[in-house]
């Protein structure tokens, strides 16, 4: 009997993970005394996004299909003309090749249409969390001891699998950003001067991801001080890291590092909210390394407003100053800064109106007529702005509900691939359903000098 065998896990295939993870999630989170409650409709909702990525899964693996049969009948086209039946075969693969390619693309837009309504319904319930006062603790159905040995066991079969499956061909989903791409170049030459590995491709590979599961192990981490700290329950904070690792979205995108990434020090921001200073360092480094995370910072200084403004503005501007000035060096030193200095905090992705003139476009404005976007962006623009201002004063649950909400509304008008990064909000949403009241969780008063007598 080879040894191996005991070696060879594999996870299910993305269909039956999700039926899989709604049966694991219910037995563990769902309140069976209070079947109508609203945490078991949140628990439920949070699923709802994981049909839509089946769908563009499905239609990425037609058109894959597509492109192998229209390449051998280009081969076939190539052949000498003397060769009997090269022409007829040719045009016999290309009639199922056409087939398949009109098949992916309906699937695809079915798919980024179902993650657009999706994300817009997360967005309504993001505000209706703003109005919700009284939340019990949560109560899993399981103990935390029992908790954790599930999380830890998860992510060690998920990380297991992901390091034992062979490098992928379909590449980054969006732009990583300069900083973080620099990193890993530079982490990719220093494991192969270490190790003296040729194979730049699998060098790669292994660094991307251990860099994964590095981030997803802060995020795991951040969850569970959080709920200890600030929700005043480990079992709330082991029940949030535990439907993180249960929620089939992790398995989509886990090696996605820029996916996690921004959304790990943005929770870190949350666990450090006491400091105003360190708050406005984290969300300074993500919004100056990957852009998209700026649009929380009104939310936050509103937070802060009265109560250690000065101190997060102030951490906030030196630290995307210096993310910015580290981007803006790479470039300089690679030639690239007069042509790629956009891609700093990947601006390119926003600002392609033209959706259908980009070739490589794929998301549901691709199937849009694309005018339509402009109102959307300037809607979404709006809600960041009417935010800062309302609700005041707010308390910790305003602060991640309308976080969450901003990185929900980016979806609705990104240009690639709009709805698949569910990876940037999905621990804050997390958070949301799990929290208890947080009413009286709100920065520190700002000490006043009392005046000599």
């Amino acid at each position: 009997m080879p040894t191996s065998i005991f070696l060879d896990f594999n996870l299910p295939n993305a269909t039956t993970w999700f039926y899989l993870s709604v049966m694991l999630a219910v037995a563990m989170f769902f309140q069976f005394a209070r079947p109508l409650c609203l945490r078991n409709w949140d628990l439920l909702m949070l699923f709802v996004l994981v049909p839509g990525l089946l769908l563009v899964h499905e239609g990425h693996d037609r058109r894959r299909e597509a492109r192998q049969l229209f390449d051998a009948a280009a081969r076939l086209h190539i052949l000498p003309s003397g060769e009997g039946g090269a022409e007829l075969a040719a045009a016999l693969l290309e009639g199922p090749a056409q087939q398949r390619l009109t098949y992916a693309r309906s699937l695809m837009g079915v798919g980024y249409q179902w993650l657009i309504i999706g994300s817009a319904y997360w967005i309504l319930r993001c505000l209706v969390d703003l109005v919700l006062l009284r939340r019990p603790v949560m109560q899993p159905n399981l103990t935390s001891g029992a908790l954790a040995w599930f999380a830890v066991s998860l992510f060690l079969a998920i990380g297991a699998v992901a390091m034992r499956r062979p490098p992928p061909d379909e590449g980054r989903i969006g732009p990583p950003g300069t900083v973080l791409q620099e990193a890993t170049n530079r982490a990719e030459i220093v494991v192969r001067q270490t190790y003296g590995e040729s194979d730049r491709k699998l060098v790669r590979w292994w660094v991307e991801r251990t860099l994964a599961g590095a981030c997803h192990l802060s995020v795991i981490a951040a969850l569970v001080f959080i709920g200890t700290a600030h929700f005043g329950s480990i079992a709330a904070g082991v029940a949030a890291a535990a439907a993180y690792m249960v929620l089939p979205y992790l398995a989509f995108h886990m090696t996605q590092v820029h996916h996690v990434l921004p959304t790990a020090i943005l929770l870190w921001a949350v666990a450090f909210y006491r400091q105003p200073r360190v708050a406005g360092v984290l969300i300074g480094v993500a919004a100056g390394a990957f852009g998209f995370p700026a649009l929380v910072a009104p939310v936050w200084m509103s937070f802060y407003r009265g109560r250690g403004l000065g101190k997060f503005l102030t951490g906030f501007a030196i630290a995307a100053g210096i993310a910015l000035a580290i981007a803006g060096l790479v470039l300089w030193l690679n030639g690239l800064f007069d042509l790629q200095i956009p891609t700093t905090m990947g601006l390119p992705q926003w600002q392609k109106w033209r959706v259908r003139e980009e070739p490589n476009a794929e998301g549901f404005w691709a199937y849009v007529y694309w005018p339509y976007r402009i109102p959307v962006f300037i809607g979404a623009t709006a809600f960041v702005l009417i935010t800062a201002v309302w609700p005041q004063p707010k308390d910790l649950g305003n602060v991640i509900a309308l976080s969450a909400a901003h990185l929900l509304a980016v979806q609705l008008w990104y240009a690639d691939r709009g709805g698949v990064y569910v990876l940037w909000y999905l621990p804050l949403v997390i958070l949301m359903v799990f929290r208890p009241s947080l009413y009286d969780r709100m920065p520190p008063e700002t000490a006043v000098p009392t005046p000599a007598v």
